[in-house]
């Protein structure tokens, strides 16, 4: 007589068993940063949150991981995968967004910049100390009254015999007061926009740091501010004139996004499935109540939504075939269905939810900046609908 294999039990942190779509060599790197999440930060993140802090010898323990623009090439880099550099942004965040962040502005919006658009001095000067952690960037794009608009910049750029005068100002630069060297986006008198590398000490530089953040504090947020700062010719990317640049790099940084989202997300479900199956009520865990298994079931669903999107679009990336309006759809989707399942997580675990003992009071409000950052929730919206029907509604 036949008999029938007894299915094997459902993991409820992996329902739809997404571990056997990676192969080894990326199971591996996400096992690796899972661990250094685990071991390094989530035992004192909660304190960095409260202070406002982000310990800067983080840095160069990140740099030995190799994890600073991992998945790019050539002058010592590694290369890796698309897939492999999203699971890494995915357990990033899972420890906290301003971890992540600092990761994604250093590889996917400085690092990449130069790698992308600057001379080949400028890369080889760089992206070695900047890979391994020796040295900090950051990306200054967004101003107090250009930010969906990059277009509407008014940081300017003159030229003035070999070197170029840089005046104006950027806001919510990630990284930016502790930056060795600052990607500065600006327009020439000829229209044109380009980048400069504007070093840190660079007379007419400052980089002040915004305080009374209520979200991503354990993440260093700066304004940048030039005063007729003097750069030289050698100092401007060569390969770029026009927003195509700088956008690039928001791509890649917003691709990120789309797996780490999905980490802040799963982070918030964890604890509260842990917290439904101990905490009594009644005589029983929150757990076997009806209410509690739907926000759990609803949950569960939008993680594992979120992770297959993911990636999916980790697979085209890598294939070549990822457009921004793929990445738009996943950043959309992701980040509102991560905020969705923090808030869920929080009414379960109830006043226990708004503290730092537990991790998703701090998820919530991180999301909120993550809603908004590298394009806002509208202007992806747009993105997508302009895909959709061939139809601009921008202007």
């Amino acid at each position: 007589m036949a008999t029938t294999a007894k299915p094997t039990a459902i993991d409820p942190r992996d329902f739809l068993a997404i571990d056997a779509l990676l192969d080894d060599e990326e199971r591996a790197i996400r096992d690796t940063v899972r661990q250094f999440v685990r071991e390094r930060i989530l035992p004192e993140v909660g304190e960095w949150f409260e202070q406002g802090i982000l310990p800067q010898e983080l840095v160069p323990e990140i740099g030995k991981l190799g994890l600073f623009g991992m998945h790019l090439e050539g002058y010592g880099l590694p290369g890796a995968s698309s897939v492999m550099y999203g699971l890494t942004c995915m357990e990033l965040e899972a420890g906290d967004s301003g971890l992540r962040s600092l990761v994604s502005v250093q590889g996917s919006l400085a690092m990449f910049a130069i790698w992308k658009w600057g001379s080949e001095e400028q890369k080889q000067r760089w992206l070695p100390p900047m890979h391994a952690g020796e040295a900090i960037g950051c990306f200054g794009l967004t101003e107090p009254d250009a930010g969906s608009d990059p277009g509407s910049m008014r940081t300017t750029a003159r030229r003035d015999g070999s070197d170029w005068v840089l005046n104006g100002s950027k806001m919510w630069i990630t990284n930016g007061t502790v930056a060795d060297v600052a990607v500065v986006w600006a327009r020439t008198e000829d229209g044109a926009i380009n980048g400069f590398l504007v070093e840190r000490g660079t007379p007419g530089f400052e980089a002040p740091e915004m305080k009374r953040k209520l979200s991503l504090r354990a993440s260093v947020t700066s304004e940048l501010v030039l005063k007729d700062v003097r750069v030289p010719e050698e100092s401007r990317f060569p390969e770029v004139s026009t927003l195509r640049g700088p956008l690039s790099c928001l791509n890649e940084a917003r691709y990120g996004i789309v797996w780490g989202a999905v980490g802040a997300g799963r982070a918030c479900f964890e604890a509260a499935l842990d917290y439904a199956r101990e905490r009594m009520v009644f005589g029983k865990p929150v757990a076997g109540y009806q209410l509690t298994q739907e926000k759990l079931a609803e949950m569960a669903l939008e993680i594992n939504r979120a992770t297959l999107v993911a990636l999916h679009l980790g697979r085209m990336k890598d294939e070549g075939t990822l457009r921004p309006e793929h990445v738009s759809l996943g950043k959309m989707g992701n980040v509102r269905g991560a905020i969705e399942v923090a808030r869920s997580a929080r009414t379960i675990l109830g006043a226990n939810g708004i503290t730092l003992e537990y991790p998703v009071i701090r998820h919530i409000n991180n999301l909120e900046s993550v809603l908004t950052y590298e394009g806002t929730h509208e202007v992806h919206t747009l993105s997508v609908g302009k895909a959709l029907t061939g139809e601009s509604a921008f202007r």
